[in-house]
């Protein structure tokens, strides 16, 4: 059931609420009421019994087919649904000994209802439509059905006619039919292959905040969703744009791609769309025979008219439009550029000057040229009625990728003050010049947070960039761009303590393109290694805020071995740039492999620093260095670089470092199983403040350090024996997280704090929410290792919640992974894996499973779980039947209490004496249990509503 196949989605009405089928999504007045899954599919089968009663067998079998549910499930969800109707609950009657009747009317919505309402919901990131499409109306809807017919349509054609528009229109046109939104993606300002996952994956809002960008993770972490993806200007890039493009439809059946590109992908299934230049007159046709109803001719009245309010075309008007659109081809952008002149030529002289410039560039043969000739003889006619200062200005702004600010431009175009002569560009006059050129349309200016930026499209970019390389000013002008942001992230990162989260997301979606743009030409052969290694540095915080790990990764290699080459000999190295590399580099692998290389840039790096005494990089480092010994289980060792970071940050001007020294001491004493010490450590941390949020300690130590540590002070207090308190704390860290905007930090405090708290006390319901939300997050970001480690939570709640089998393989899934298997993130979930195990009846594997995580935890000296894991050994033990299991067990039980008292850690002693006093009392000695839970039991202040104060309450009723 609730499979929708409609080529339009289904709407279903009654009263106030609408049912969108194929989005299963109820909303109310318009607004999407927050509804679970196995409540939607009941309120399905509601509406399909048309006004029937229904009973709670044939619900469960709609809802839950070929599983055994028991009836308070039912319940349950249905209350969940008459919650949601809040005051209209009575849509749903209870039928005493029969079941369920739903009462409402239903009507099923027309299809151009529906369009509009679905179409308000669906997910997008295109640009808002600025100006109607003219002359497209037929290609428009071929084109829909094309894209209905195959999932990979690429739009060829020549620079200039209308493409990108095409495809815009298309997509907005199919919104309704992709549940998961249209996207676009925009290649053109990209020229390196490599990086184009990553740009597709930012489009798609699935940018991982750790790991490499690959098309394969693009695909993966789209599998399943309904979506349409434009890729934009793909003709230098085709090859990726083909291979991401392929891996994107075979990971999902309901992904649709349209390409544009001046050359087909030559992708897999690809079919290919010759876009048509507009239909323009013949030569035969008179105005009153209908010229202008073509879309050339329509176009280009269009646009005359926005110039001129009150313009009347006559016939001759009509005649010699007709003429200037069959002499540009039809192509859209070169009539949209003849006729923003029209205004200040007139008619005649447009189409004489346009007609001698086009059979100058054709040699009298104008049809024997390709198209991008034609439209380059309309650059060169609209660049020669530019004035001479607007030429110079036009062509120096080809150094622009993407988006610039009036600021931007002037720091590139304007000449020096010695220079500047009547034929020079001053820097006071630029943004006239800018402005003269928005309005002869070779300049886009848009709105940007409202903020007025500008803009180059592609083609004419191209053609700027020609007529600089021509002028002989390339060199100087990249050289020019490339300092300006330079400067640009030089100041930003200067002022990293008082830039709020939101300043980087700025720098990022206004300058990344420029960044890139300047790193390109840097590196090339005619940059300038010493701006390639400075902006390389200077790149590193808005990577990291982006999370674009992999493409700071291979520039900061570049970087390295270019000052290698160039600077052979090591006393010409700049050891503090190169300090900055490593540390960069420690970063970016951080996210890949902390393995070996990882480890040996932030010793470098160390290294530098220390002989530089440059203390923010040796904590940098140091950090590294730590969290690599935690990863590989060197706790021993992590706390012994922790008390080296403490040493350095007290010696540090800014007040806080030394508050981060505790945070690293007080997680490694926690792994230990030292929680006295651990929790004074963290709590000197936190103090009784939290720092104001800034991003200079997320881009220094990858998250947000107050989290973090309000996240293990959290798992401390659990295991002290305040299970109210760490519930209260996990709350607090996920809203602080959210309000940092920053995906590892939310990740890192539902993983390792809410998830963890909230089984732990028993709350199931919450863990899976906090388990649904962490993998879902990990999902869209492509944090594979995170997402594995949500994913086996989910599994243990299952388990726990009684469904064994679905949740044992989801937990076995997630261990598949070795690298998964061995992380300290994961010793919980294998305990809670071998206890599964053992439900299951699967006693030998659980066991070795149990073995394993006790024989890691010896090794590796983590001992916070360890009276735990000593427990659910002991329970493993009384489920086999062999001689000796029960003094086994109580063996299991003594030990599991004597090492939680050792740590001080009451929780865990109380699960192990129930334990025990359950064994106990199962073979007659139920005065002694009694006597040895009650003090435990009396220890507890507050978490009598957790399951393990509820157990050991009920356990003392029973034996009292």
């Amino acid at each position: 059931m609730n499979q929708v196949s409609d080529a339009v989605p289904r709407l279903l009405r009654f009263g106030r609420y609408t049912l969108a089928l194929q989005r299963r999504e109820l909303l109310a007045d318009g607004v999407p009421v927050d509804l679970g899954g196995r409540a939607y599919d009941l309120l399905l089968a509601l509406i399909e019994g048309n006004g029937k009663v229904i009973s709670n067998e044939e619900l469960m079998n709609s809802v839950w087919p070929g599983r055994v549910v028991e009836d308070n499930s039912l319940h349950a969800h249905m209350s969940a649904l008459r919650k949601a109707f809040g005051d209209n609950r009575s849509l749903i009657r209870t039928v005493s000994g029969r079941g369920y009747q739903f009462t409402a009317e239903i009507e099923e919505a027309g299809a151009g209802s529906s369009l509009s309402l679905t179409q308000a919901h669906v997910p997008t990131n295109l640009p808002e439509r600025v100006s109607e499409l003219i002359g497209r109306e037929s290609v428009v809807e071929k084109v829909c059905e094309l894209v209905i017919a195959h999932r990979l349509l690429t739009l060829v054609g020549t620079g200039g006619i209308g493409k990108t528009r095409l495809g815009l229109e298309v997509a907005r046109k199919l919104a309704p039919r992709f549940a998961d939104g249209v996207w676009l993606a925009e290649l053109g300002p990209m020229s390196d292959a490599e990086l184009v996952p990553a740009m597709v994956a930012l489009a798609l809002g699935v940018l991982p905040v750790s790991g490499t960008v690959s098309a394969e993770h693009v695909a993966l972490a789209v599998k399943g969703r309904s979506l349409l993806l434009i890729l934009d200007n793909c003709e230098h890039l085709v090859d990726a744009a083909a291979r991401i493009a392929e891996d994107l439809l075979q990971g999902s059946a309901q992904i649709s791609i349209i390409a544009t590109s001046r050359e087909p992908l030559l992708a897999q299934a690809e079919y290919i769309y010759r876009v048509p230049p507009l239909e323009v007159p013949e030569e035969s046709t008179r105005a009153d025979d209908g010229a202008p109803a073509t879309g050339a001719v329509a176009l280009f009245m269009a646009r005359v008219r926005a110039s001129e309010p009150g313009f009347v075309p006559d016939r001759r008007f009509a005649e010699l439009a007709a003429t200037v659109c069959r002499c540009l081809d039809g192509i859209p952008l070169a009539i949209e550029l003849a006729a923003v002149r029209c205004s200040a030529l007139g008619i005649e002289e447009l189409a004489a000057r346009l007609d001698d410039r086009l059979r100058l560039l054709s040699g009298g043969r104008r049809t024997a040229l390709p198209r991008h000739q034609t439209l380059l003889a309309t650059f060169d006619w609209s660049f020669e009625l530019l004035a001479q200062a607007e030429r110079v200005v036009f062509r120096r702004l080809g150094v622009f990728a993407g988006n610039f600010s009036l600021a931007a431009a002037a720091s590139v175009v304007a000449d020096d003050a010695g220079d500047a002569d009547d034929r020079g560009v001053h820097r006071a006059d630029v943004p006239d010049h800018i402005g003269q050129l928005v309005a002869k349309s070779l300049v886009v200016a848009i709105t940007v947070r409202g903020t007025v930026a500008y803009r180059l499209l592609e083609t004419t970019r191209a053609y700027a960039l020609q007529r600089l390389s021509a002028a002989d000013e390339f060199v100087r002008c990249a050289a020019a761009h490339a300092a300006y942001y330079l400067g640009v992230l030089e100041s930003a990162q200067a002022e990293f303590e008082n830039l709020p989260p939101s300043g980087w997301q700025t720098i990022s979606g206004r300058d990344i393109d420029n960044v890139r743009s300047a790193l390109a030409w840097a590196y090339s052969p005619a940059g300038s290694a010493d701006t390639a290694e400075a902006l390389t540095v200077a790149a590193v915080p808005l990577w990291i805020h982006l999370s674009l790990v992999n493409e700071c990764r291979i520039r900061v290699q570049q970087a390295l071995s270019m000052g290698r080459a160039v600077h052979p000999g090591e006393s010409k190295r700049d050891p503090a740039r190169d300090m900055r590399l490593l540390a960069a580099l420690g970063s970016a692998l951080f996210y890949i492999s902390m393995g070996p290389d990882a480890r040996a840039a932030w010793t470098r790096s160390l290294e530098l620093a220390r002989e530089l005494g440059d203390d923010d990089y040796q904590l940098r480092a140091l950090w590294g260095l730590w969290v690599d010994r935690l990863d590989r289980g060197g706790y021993r060792e992590g706390l012994r670089v922790a008390e080296r970071f403490l040493v350095v940050a007290e010696s540090a001007a800014e007040p806080y470092e030394s508050r981060l020294g505790h945070r690293l001491i007080g997680i490694s004493q926690h792994f230990l199983g030292d929680q006295i010490r651990a929790g004074e450590h963290l709590d000197r941390m936190v103090g009784s403040d939290t720092a104001p949020p800034n991003l200079a300690h997320i881009i220094r130590f990858q998250f947000d350090p107050w989290v973090t540590a309000r996240v293990f002070q959290a798992r401390i207090r659990w295991l002290r024996g305040f299970p109210d308190d760490a519930a209260r704390i996990v709350v607090t860290t996920i809203a602080q997280a959210v309000s940092l905007n920053h995906s590892l930090s939310l990740v890192n405090s539902l993983g390792q704090g809410a998830c963890l708290v909230s089984l732990l006390n028993g709350d199931f319901e919450a863990a899976q929410a906090h388990a649904a939300l962490m993998e879902a997050h990990c999902t869209r970001h492509g944090i594979a290792l995170w997402q594995a480690w949500g994913r086996c939570f989910s599994g243990a709640v299952l388990v726990r919640r009684g469904d064994v089998a679905a949740g044992l393989r989801i937990m076995q899934a997630g261990f598949a992974d070795p690298v998964a298997r061995h992380s300290p993130r994961y010793m919980v979930l294998l305990g809670e894996f071998a206890s599964a195990l053992g439900t299951s009846g699967d006693y030998r594997e659980a066991l070795a499973a149990i073995d394993e995580a006790l024989q890691r935890a010896e090794q590796d000296e983590e001992r916070w779980y360890l009276p735990e894991l000593m427990c659910i050994k002991g329970r493993l033990l009384l489920l086999q039947s062999g001689a000796g299991a029960q003094d086994a067990a109580e063996g299991q039980f003594m030990q599991a209490i004597a090492c939680a008292r050792q740590q001080q850690v009451l929780s865990f002693e109380l699960r192990a004496a129930t334990a025990l006093a359950r064994l106990r009392s199962s073979s007659g000695r139920a005065q002694q249990a009694h006597a040895e839970l009650l003090p435990v039991f009396e220890r507890f202040t507050e978490g009598f509503g957790t399951a393990d104060l509820r157990e050991a309450r009920a356990l003392l009723d029973q034996l009292s």
